[in-house]
């Protein structure tokens, strides 16, 4: 059962701290408001849990199909391109006023950002997937090795984006823009490259 946790844990590290769309997305709006940011990622560890748990179910093989999948990825690249706009669209605002407007908005929306950025991600079908074959082979409790990954993505979802949000006081305006700029352009690629996997799978 330790072996089954242990393990589940480094999985679920694993999947938490590569810098992908979700990463980018708490650390951005860490920097304005740290619920916020926790929220998004409540909403992406949602997204898993529910992969996960069709896994165990034996109905997660239904997404591993051509045109399910390629849904999926048009979906997801749509939204990587809308938030990569959004977010350059607000390069210029300062900190506090961001803050204030994220304050504003309902948590709900937050959630449902990372929720759709991760639901519609093929990769975690993909993902999920291949993790639940490692499980089998390797012959670890699911039920234990999903309780494992849990805990990882929980510690990396609320102390990530809380350590971004403290060292926001030490990041000036012009930092801010920058990082911003940078947010903006890494999901414009991710969405780019979404799009081009999806073009050469079907070629």
């Amino acid at each position: 059962m330790l072996t089954s946790l242990l393990e589940g844990f480094l999985l679920g590290m694993g999947a938490a701290i590569p810098l992908g769309p979700i990463n980018i997305l708490i650390m951005n709006t860490a920097l304005k408001d740290y619920r916020s940011a926790v929220t998004i990622g409540f909403g992406a560890m949602s997204a898993d849990i529910l992969y996960l748990t069709l896994i165990l179910l034996g109905i997660a093989t239904f997404f591993n199909h051509p045109v399910i999948l390629n849904g999926l990825g048009i979906l997801g690249s749509a939204f990587l391109l809308y938030l990569a706009y959004m977010i350059f669209k607000g390069r210029n605002k300062t900190l506090h006023s961001n803050k204030e407007r994220s304050r504003s908005k309902k948590l709900i929306a937050f959630y449902l950002q990372g929720f759709a950025l991760t639901f519609i991600n093929p990769y975690t079908v993909a993902f999920w997937l291949s993790i639940a074959g490692y499980t089998a082979h390797k012959d670890l409790e699911p039920l234990i090795t999903m309780l494992g990954m849990m805990c990882a993505l929980f510690l990396w979802i609320t102390l990530m984006p809380y350590f971004v949000h403290r060292s926001k006081h030490r990041i000036s305006q012009k930092v801010a823009y920058y990082f911003n700029l940078f947010s903006s352009i890494v999901l414009l690629g991710f969405g780019l490259s979404l799009i081009f996997n999806l073009f050469r799978a079907s070629s």
